[in-house]
């Protein structure tokens, strides 16, 4: 199943034990094992359930020279395709895990990588050289990611509880969300219980 989790920003209350205890929320999804990327303004990371490449699948995951990393929660169906192209234009593997054609796919396409993709999926990507992330959730919305904003810091997982176990979100909640799953017993994207959480929309980045 595997979960990703991670925050994009500068505030006092980020840290290494806000990541870590982000992540430890998600052991559930991924029991095998844990990856964390930690640098200025970024906190990327994820729990895994190893299925393929079960021993150098580690994430997160970064292109050649380490400027792009990704965490990602899913399966590209068509990534050995990919991964083929990819390397009779250079690039370098370094797995046989589908996660790292993401980051290649970016450093060859930049955002239009989404349009090349056939699965399920919902990943964070970190650009260190251009110091800008990008969340994306699949077509379907199979897999859920999350996200709110405090300030200037953007907050995601896999499941709303790693978001709020930043303890930077605020409780309040939303009635609408309320209302709708009164009326339609779900509530609908964007929309959650909580004013400051969102969901990421189906096809959305």
């Amino acid at each position: 199943m595997c979960g990703i989790c991670g925050f994009i920003g500068k505030h006092a209350l980020i840290s290494d034990e806000t990541l870590e205890r982000m992540n430890e929320t998600l052991v559930r999804r991924g029991p095998d094992e844990g990856g964390s990327h930690r640098a200025a303004g970024v906190g990327l990371a994820m729990r895994r359930l190893s299925i393929i490449d079960l021993e150098g699948g580690h994430q997160p995951i970064s292109n050649e020279d380490d400027t792009v990393r990704v965490v990602y929660n899913g399966e590209i169906y068509n990534y050995r395709e990919l991964r083929a192209t990819l390397q009779q234009r250079g690039h370098r593997f370094r797995t046989d895990t589908d996660t790292e054609v993401i980051v290649h796919l970016y450093e060859e396409y930049g955002d239009e990588l989404v349009d090349h993709l056939r699965g399920m999926f919902a990943f964070c990507l970190w650009d260190s050289r251009r110091e800008r992330a990008l969340i994306v959730r699949d077509r379907l919305g199979i897999k859920p990611l999350f996200y709110a904003q405090v300030g200037e810091v953007l907050l995601f997982g896999s499941e709303m509880k790693a978001i709020l176990a930043s303890r930077m979100i605020h409780r309040d909640l939303d009635y609408q969300a309320l209302d709708a799953f009164m009326t339609f017993t779900y509530i609908p994207a964007p929309l959650t219980i909580y004013k400051s959480v969102r969901k990421l929309e189906p096809g959305h980045m």
